[in-house]
């Protein structure tokens, strides 16, 4: 081999592709469905009866998603490293966005559970069927912080979703250096 031949990794290993993508359409969906359903009537039947049972089991499985995610990266040694053909601000912002995204792909869901938790009418947090245990006491006030925390949260994990994917498009049809195409990576 030659010497000044670096090896390289060009894409991410399948299991990180397939999570990624699975995980992706599922919060896209998360994102929506959030949405639309807090601008809802509260006397339209719908809102109690689908929307948050299914918002809460697909949060509850984007946050499963997630730790399998971080788990399965960190014990794959062949990670692709940032491109070095990118300008050295784009690899710190390519950094910092993909870790504050990660924390708040963590933090959004826990910040719904403790919502769920904590509000006195609720009745609980299903994940498909199976009722999870509730481990923080009723209390509307401690509500109020953990839905605000989760609404602030998931619009900041929406911005840095929408930087995400401006970057790949970025990188993929207007740098005029093929290399930087990062979105191929994870095809």
């Amino acid at each position: 081999m030659n010497a000044n031949k670096q090896t390289t990794i060009d894409r991410y290993p399948t299991s990180l592709r397939l999570l990624h993508w699975v995980r992706a359409v599922i919060i896209t969906g998360l994102l929506w469905a959030g949405w639309h359903m807090t601008g809802m009537n509260d006397e339209v039947a719908s809102k109690f009866e689908l929307y948050y049972p299914w918002h809460k089991s697909f949060g509850v499985l984007a946050f499963l998603l997630v730790l399998t995610q971080i788990a399965v990266r960190f014990f794959t040694p062949n990670i692709p490293q940032p491109l070095a053909t990118l300008m050295p601000y784009e690899q710190m912002l390519s950094r910092l966005i993909q870790r504050v995204m990660y924390a708040l792909l963590v933090i959004v869901p826990l910040m719904g559970y403790s919502m769920s938790s904590t509000f006195t009418l609720s009745d609980g947090v299903f994940f498909f069927g199976v009722n999870l245990p509730e481990l923080l006491p009723k209390n509307d006030d401690w509500f109020v912080v953990f839905q605000l925390l989760h609404k602030v949260f998931a619009y900041t994990l929406l911005a840095l979703i929408v930087l995400h994917i401006a970057g790949a498009l970025k990188h993929r049809f207007y740098d005029k250096d093929p290399r930087n195409d990062v979105l191929r990576r994870m095809l």
